[in-house]
């Protein structure tokens, strides 16, 4: 059973025992929603009704009314923005996919490895985060940070938002999964990553003390 279910179950005994929902329960239940919509319902759509609807030359929005039970309804809309068409909805969407350059293969010299190098970050309550290697550390103080705050800072690495909800084609395998739909991209040398790490304490203004060890 996905945590989401957990949540319903629970927000439901507590309307049978006619008990307050409190507001963080609520927020709770909206934020898993939207990672739902985001991670399972939103590439559907791209992969499956988009090629469908290049056959429309005009700029349309289409609206779904969804209640749990009953038949889908769908609305159209010539309007461009969806705010103008509902004042209170949260648009959902996937990063777009970035297109990188092929410089084809090169006879390059071999080049030696500097020592590998980790990263050891003190968070303002005191905890430390020193994992063996650098890009573990990474994550672990992204995560320590909050996502979703990281995410608003809109910071990328090759063209590609270091907080991802799409997987990019070339540089995929150094995007990590971290739940809800999230990738970590990772693909940057200990000393970058001190660097945004830096970075986003002082954007954030979280007094965290970043070192190369």
């Amino acid at each position: 059973m996905s945590t989401l279910s957990e949540l319903y179950i629970t927000m439901e005994n507590l309307r049978k025992l006619n008990l307050p929902i409190d507001e963080q329960l609520k927020q709770k239940a909206a934020k898993l929603e939207e990672d739902l919509i985001r991670t399972e319902i939103l590439p559907t759509l791209t992969e499956k009704i988009e090629p469908a609807l290049a056959q429309v030359q005009r700029e349309l929005v289409l609206v779904v009314d969804y209640i749990p039970g009953k038949p889908l309804k769908v609305s159209l809309s010539r309007k461009r923005n969806i705010a103008e068409v509902l004042t209170d909805a949260v648009e959902i969407k996937l990063d777009p996919e970035v297109e990188h350059k092929s410089y084809g293969s090169r006879n390059a010299k071999k080049i030696e490895k500097a020592p590998q190098t980790r990263l050891r970050v003190t968070l303002p309550n005191g905890r430390v985060i020193a994992r063996a290697v650098a890009k573990d550390t990474f994550i672990d103080a992204l995560c320590a940070i909050g996502i979703e705050r990281v995410r608003s800072l809109d910071i990328k690495l090759c063209k590609i938002p270091i907080i991802s909800n799409t997987r990019d084609k070339k540089y995929g395998g150094a995007q990590h999964d971290i739940g809800n739909g999230w990738l970590v991209l990772t693909h940057s040398s200990t000393a970058d990553k001190k660097k945004i790490l830096d970075k986003i304490a002082k954007s954030l203004h979280v007094k965290m003390k970043v070192d190369i060890i």
